[in-house]
């Protein structure tokens, strides 16, 4: 559950001193791009781009790798699965468990996905990695006009990840010291999973419902206008990033495909 737990973003980083919403903008561009790209070759040229640019991040490639291990197993999973689908072209010829022959268009299209898949998700990652929650808030409310109500409450949502990934472990300690054990049987320990999630997932509605009527009785819920205590303003450099984002998503559609 450690992968809950927010990268502490690198201050001195170049992407860190960008403005939150021109991130943001970026990543819309790479998503409305991947998805015009039909092959694998300019989804592969895309990702390249995304992947050079962690140095500038202020995140380490290993490091990088260990948090997006979920990622990489989730995106293996749904080309495994369209690799399977398309092959055989009936989703209930899989339940035959005979032998499948994978096509060359089967192969092509899960390629596609995951290349695009990838391509959508890694400057998702980026842009969290590299920005502060509350300048992320502060952002979105002065320069999208997003309603002050939902940007605090996602704010919030954010601060509380590391809080699962601790209730996870101490939970999962808790256990350990009571002897709780599944052994060697697979079954008893996808059992003491799912109950340790369960116990989670309570233990996480308690404190949201907690958070939220604390927010509600210092007035988060009021409709009255609020001042700006850390303007967010858009800086030449944060217009360049995102045009720059724009011509080289065009250049590789207009080259690539």
């Amino acid at each position: 559950m450690s992968v809950l737990t927010p990268l502490a973003p690198d201050r001195s980083s170049t992407l860190f001193r960008r403005n939150p919403v021109a991130k943001l903008g970026v990543a819309v561009v790479v998503l409305v791009g991947a998805f015009a790209m039909r092959e694998p070759l300019p989804l592969a040229v895309l990702l390249g781009l995304e992947l050079a640019v962690i140095p500038l991040t202020g995140v380490r490639a290993g490091t990088f790798a260990r948090r997006s291990w979920p990622l990489a197993l989730s995106v293996g999973g749904v080309a495994l699965t369209n690799l399977l689908v398309v092959s055989t072209g009936d989703p209930r010829r899989l339940l035959a468990l005979g032998p499948i022959d994978v096509t060359v268009g089967a192969a092509h299209s899960a390629l596609t996905v995951c290349l695009r898949l990838l391509a959508v998700a890694v400057p998702g990652i980026l842009v969290l990695a590299t920005t502060e929650p509350l300048d992320l808030a502060d952002a979105l409310v002065q320069r999208l006009h997003v309603p002050a109500r939902f940007a605090y409450g996602a704010l919030a949502a954010l601060r509380l990840l590391p809080l699962l990934s601790a209730d996870w472990a101490q939970i999962a300690r808790a256990r350990r010291a009571r002897g709780v054990d599944a052994g060697r049987s697979p079954v008893a320990a996808g059992r003491l999973f799912t109950g340790q999630v369960f116990a989670v997932l309570v233990a996480a509605i308690r404190r949201g419902v907690r958070l939220a009527r604390a927010m509600e009785a210092r007035g988060f819920d009021s409709h009255t206008p609020r001042t700006v205590a850390r303007p967010q303003p858009m800086r030449p450099h944060d217009w360049v990033l995102l045009a720059a984002s724009v011509l080289v998503v065009a250049a590789i559609i207009a080259g690539l495909t």
